[in-house]
């Protein structure tokens, strides 16, 4: 018998590993926190960290909170610059080690979210998702998922929706942690930080693919 297969892992088992290793590493992690904030506050201004509304368990909407990585640069029209001349070398650095997301584990900590699940989205896609696509929120959204350590920002919106299905049919404490061993290797080198095309990934515009079978 699966522990998914009567939610038993996901509702307990992983729900008590989420709350544990959030608050030992917001704790652990508390200097290295602090010096960030004080890094970004001083290169990037304020506010040190980037709030914003993300759908979560059940799309309920929560505020995700991460460093901020780009400025505020506007052409002559007042509009914002594209990610890529907004991106700063501190903030490239800090999204290329996924430093950028450790303000998430207070998210973690409060129930919001988990360490790990389909990353949390922008609420603006809520209406583009297919009926299919829109179950990648039956699961609180994570730090790290299987789209993450499958390519992150380099593979399609299609990839990483199926990929998110899939976790989400095979969810198990094995998985889990090959997931989260994964992640760190990917950190470590690097991988799949920006798509082709940009400099981070480009917004989702809506599907009509099917669901490809992984």
């Amino acid at each position: 018998m699966k522990f998914a297969s009567e939610g038993i892992y996901n509702e307990y088992v992983k729900k008590a590993f989420d709350f544990v290793l959030s608050f030992v590493g917001l704790i652990v992690l508390s200097p290295l926190l602090l010096v960030v904030y004080c890094l970004v506050k001083k290169n990037l201004g304020s506010p040190a960290i980037f709030v914003q509304e993300r759908p979560g368990l059940n799309e309920r909407i929560f505020k995700l909170y991460k460093f901020r990585t780009m400025t505020d640069k506007k052409d002559s029209e007042g509009n914002l610059l594209p990610d890529g001349e907004r991106l700063t070398k501190l903030g490239k650095f800090l999204r290329c080690t996924s430093i950028d997301e450790l303000p998430e584990l207070y998210n973690i900590f409060k129930g919001e979210m988990s360490i790990v699940g389909p990353r949390p989205l922008l609420v603006q896609y809520l209406p583009l998702y297919t009926k299919e696509q829109r179950h990648r929120h039956a699961v609180k959204p994570g730090l790290t998922g299987l789209a993450q350590v499958s390519g992150r920002n380099a593979i399609s919106w299609e990839e990483r929706f199926n990929l998110d299905l899939k976790y989400i049919d095979n969810i198990n404490i094995f998985t889990d942690i090959h997931i989260v061993l994964l992640t760190i290797r990917r950190v470590l080198f690097r991988d799949g930080i920006s798509s082709d095309n940009e400099a981070t990934m480009e917004c989702f515009t809506g599907t009509t693919h099917k669901r490809l079978q992984l």
